[in-house]
């Protein structure tokens, strides 16, 4: 999906870098920018890129430029979608509350899952298929980690961090995330134990929360109702297809609401649940389809087909074809 969401610059991010002695006008220069969005930081995704990578650049070293940037940014600098989980209650209702309301504050999504023992945190982006810069990525992820922290006044430790691309001193960032980093991986992805998710917050200030909460979930569901649930919905089903079904109380959940408000606003613009699945699905085979590095048996799993006699029964009806003669088609036409 292309992206043409704006995203505001928190004023923190210019505070943190000029502690660091980063000019924030060397940066904009950097980044290729007019020197305005320092003080009209509202910006397009690849700007918004632009800007960390420049950040990356000026510090040379992304480990190094991701541990001083968290440690110097301020709860003062705040945005009050982030001060709405500083003050949550404790670290799950923070981690909760940060994955709801990124969505203020595209173009990270965050993906929480608790297990029996550990809590996995994976990072992926909203309305876009570039993937954010490194620093970014590592800034993210260390947040999380260093909401933690500040909230409960313990110097907590991940359990395992991965990262898809290099970070740098890797030995730096494993002593500031306390666990392994392994380099490399098919997601970015933070692993904390499942324990310190019920540890309270020394920071919790209901007074505050009971003021920030409406006004937050006002401006998050005016800002969903701005943009086609469909096209948000199939972002959602084509992040979560791999190995398995995307049902709609899954859907439902990371869009912050109920099924049944799903079911009705997807009515309203004509289409159903069951209907975008079979669509994202299409799509999501012709692609990988007429990439021959897939064997069918991958294609079939990557699009939540269990078995492949399943997805060649799909494929027939939509294409009216066997998806191995179909590829031999398509590929024949584009050489």
């Amino acid at each position: 999906m292309k992206s043409h969401t704006r995203i505001k610059i928190p004023a923190g991010f210019w505070a943190g870098i000029h502690q660091l002695g980063i000019a924030p006008n060397d940066v904009a220069r950097k980044a290729r920018l007019p020197l305005t969005i320092i003080t009209d930081p509202v910006v397009t995704t690849d700007q918004y890129f632009a800007i960390w990578q420049a950040y990356s650049d000026l510090i040379n070293d992304t480990a190094e430029g991701i541990i001083k940037l968290t440690n110097v940014f301020e709860p003062a600098h705040y945005p009050p979608a982030v001060l709405a989980t500083y003050h949550a209650r404790d670290y799950r209702d923070a981690l909760k509350r940060m994955a709801r309301y990124k969505q203020l504050c595209p173009p990270e999504s965050l993906r929480i899952n608790e297990g029996d023992e550990y809590c996995t945190i994976e990072l992926d982006w909203l309305y876009t298929e570039q993937p954010g810069p490194p620093m970014l990525v590592g800034i993210t992820l260390a947040f999380l980690l260093e909401l933690g922290r500040r909230g409960t006044g313990k110097q907590l430790k991940a359990r395992f961090v991965e990262f898809s691309h290099s970070m740098g001193d890797i030995q730096a960032l494993e002593a500031y995330f306390g666990c392994h980093i392994h380099i490399g991986a098919n997601c970015n992805r933070l692993m904390l134990h499942r324990g310190d998710l019920d540890l309270p917050f020394v920071s919790y200030n209901e007074e505050l929360l009971e003021i920030l909460t409406p006004v937050l979930d006002k401006s998050l569901d005016e800002k969903q109702r701005s943009r086609s649930i469909t096209e948000m919905v199939k972002w959602i089903m084509k992040r979560g297809l791999t190995g398995g079904r995307p049902d709609i109380q899954t859907v439902a959940s990371e869009l912050g609401m109920s099924d049944r408000t799903l079911q009705r606003r997807l009515t309203e613009e004509g289409t159903s649940f069951k209907h975008l699945l079979t669509q994202v699905r299409h799509e999501l085979a012709r692609e990988y389809l007429a990439d021959p590095s897939f064997d069918i048996k991958e294609v079939a799993f990557m699009i939540g087909y269990e078995d492949q006699n399943s997805f060649y029964r799909a494929f027939r009806s939509w294409e009216g074809d066997t998806p191995s003669n179909w590829r031999t088609e398509h590929l024949g036409k584009t050489r």
